[in-house]
C-alpha cells in the first residue's frame, strides 16, 4: 500500500474549516475537563499496549507561573490513547509503510511523559523527542525507566535548535532535541541530527499542542518548515503531520485549522480507523497533513 492509497483510506479531504468546526462541536461529547490524566499524582502507572509504564510529572510545575508555559509538565489523556494507536499493528501508517522500520518521526510538544516515543520507537528507525527544555529532567528520566530492550534514550546537540544534553547516539531509538516554535530555527535540524535533508523526518507527530491562540501560528509554521525540508528533496515523499487534540474551544480549534489549512490539506481520521477512546464522540480528534505544492511557510 502506498501514499496513494493512504489517502483513499481517508476519504475526502476537509474543504471548510468552518463546517469542520461545526460538525466536530456538534457532536455530543463524552467528556469537557481540561484532560489531565491525574493533575495532582506526581507519578501514574500506565498500561499501553500491552506494555506497563511508569510515568513520572510535575504537578508543582504545572501551577507554577513559569513564563513560557507549563502544560508539558503532566499527562494529557489524549497521549495514551494516541499511543495505543499508532503503535497497533492494525494502524493504517503501518499498513501503508508510511511507518517502518527505518522510518524517522518527530514529535512537537513531548512533554515530560515520553509515552508515544517510549511505546513507538521500537517499531521504527528513530523518534526524536521535543519540546523546551524545561521537560527534560523527567522526560529523560520516564525515557531510561521505561525505555525498551535494544533502544536507548539519546539526546541531540547543536546551537539554534538545540542546546547541549549529552553525548548524541545516532544509533539511540530515542533522542531529545530543544525546539521552541517561536525561536528555533528548523532549517537547522538536519544538522542537528546528524543526516542529509533528504532523510530528515518521515512523519510529524502532535498530541494536544493547540490550546492557546498565541501560539497556533508559530505551531503551523514549525509544521510547515518541517515538511519543507524533506519536499525540497522529493515531492513523491512528503512528510505527513499527524495532529491529535481534544475538543476543548472551538474558538481556537477553528483558528487553529484555518491557519493550518492554508498551508496543509487536510484529512480528518475516519472511525474505521481509530481505536474507540478516539472515535467520535470521544471528545478527541485526529487529522492529517500534507504540505501544498510551492507552500512557502513565512
Amino acid at each position: 500500500m502506498a501514499l496513494g492509497d493512504l489517502l483513499s483510506s481517508l476519504g475526502e479531504d476537509v474543504n471548510d474549516p468552518e463546517e469542520e468546526s461545526f460538525l466536530l462541536f456538534s457532536q455530543k461529547i463524552l467528556s469537557c475537563d481540561l484532560g489531565f490524566v491525574d493533575a495532582k499524582a506526581t507519578s501514574m502507572e500506565i498500561t499501553v499496549s500491552g506494555r506497563d509504564l511508569n510515568i513520572r510529572q510535575s504537578p508543582t510545575l504545572l501551577l507554577s507561573n513559569r513564563k513560557g508555559g507549563t502544560t508539558g509538565a503532566v499527562v494529557w489523556k489524549i497521549t495514551p490513547l494516541f499511543a495505543q494507536w499508532i503503535t497497533s499493528h492494525s494502524n493504517i501508517f503501518f499498513r501503508s509503510s508510511i511507518l517502518n522500520k527505518s522510518s524517522i518521526v518527530l514529535e512537537l510538544g513531548s512533554g515530560v511523559s515520553g509515552i508515544v516515543a517510549i511505546t513507538l520507537a521500537h517499531r521504527i528507525g528513530r523518534y526524536i523527542a521535543t519540546d523546551q527544555e524545561y521537560v527534560f529532567r523527567l522526560l529523560k528520566a520516564n525515557l531510561e525507566e521505561n525505555r525498551l530492550k535494544g533502544s536507548g534514550s539519546g539526546s541531540g546537540s547543536g546551537s539554534s535548535i538545540a542546546k547541549h544534553h549529552g553525548k548524541a547516539h545516532l544509533k539511540s531509538k530515542i533522542e531529545v532535541l530543544a525546539l521552541d516554535w517561536e525561536s528555533s530555527l528548523v532549517s537547522s535540524l538536519p544538522t542537528m541530527m546528524g543526516t542529509e535533508v533528504s532523510q530528515v523526518i518521515d512523519v510529524v507527530i502532535a498530541c494536544d499542542c493547540i490550546y492557546n491562540e498565541s501560539l497556533i501560528n508559530p505551531f503551523v509554521r514549525t509544521c510547515a518548515d518541517i515538511c519543507q525540508l524533506a519536499n525540497a528533496c522529493s515531492a513523491e515523499k512528503p512528510t505527513l503531520c499527524i495532529v491529535a487534540q481534544q475538543l476543548r474551544s472551538d474558538m481556537v480549534f477553528e483558528a487553529w485549522l484555518k491557519a493550518f489549512h492554508k498551508l496543509f490539506k487536510v484529512w480528518r481520521m475516519p472511525d474505521d480507523l481509530l481505536i474507540d477512546g478516539l472515535k467520535e464522540g470521544s471528545g478527541f480528534v485526529v487529522h492529517i497533513g500534507i504540505l501544498r505544492t510551492g507552500t512557502n511557510s513565512h
